[in-house]
């Protein structure tokens, strides 16, 4: 069965896992999701992702991060795809978008590769605005 949006696949995947306080998660592999994964643990969203197979096929190992204490909080509260297949949503250096008053993060898609809105700001480029986490 092909899937028509695997970015929104793997976000799915997150927050259900986060949601039954899973450690790890498993995603097919994909040159785009490991670059998401990339933004996501250098701003600490997440505790690391490595190479896997599941069922033969490759894929994508995440160790989920959690805020400790009696009931362990995720550290992602929400996950929201903003740019769909049937709706790209495309800005300019101007229009970037500050997510909680700058406590989220956009990750944004350029022709310099995926990157948070910050990155963005700071290289002066656009791009599609993939999601919004925080």
């Amino acid at each position: 069965m092909s899937m028509t949006d695997p970015v929104a696949d793997l976000f799915i995947r997150i927050m259900n896992a986060l949601r039954r306080g899973h450690s790890t998660v498993m995603i097919p592999a994909s040159k785009l999701k490991q670059h998401v994964l990339a933004v996501l643990k250098d701003e600490g969203f997440i505790r690391d992702f490595g190479p896997a197979t599941l069922h033969g096929h490759p894929a994508i190992q995440v160790t989920l991060r959690y805020i400790p204490g009696r009931q362990p909080k995720p550290v992602i509260e929400v996950i929201r795809r903003i740019s769909k297949p049937g709706k790209r949503v495309y800005v300019d250096v101007a229009s970037i978008p500050r997510v909680r008053g700058g406590l989220g993060v956009a990750i944004l898609s350029t022709s310099k590769g995926v990157m948070t809105d910050r990155q963005a700001r700071r290289h002066r480029m656009g791009g599609e605005v993939l999601c919004h986490v925080w």
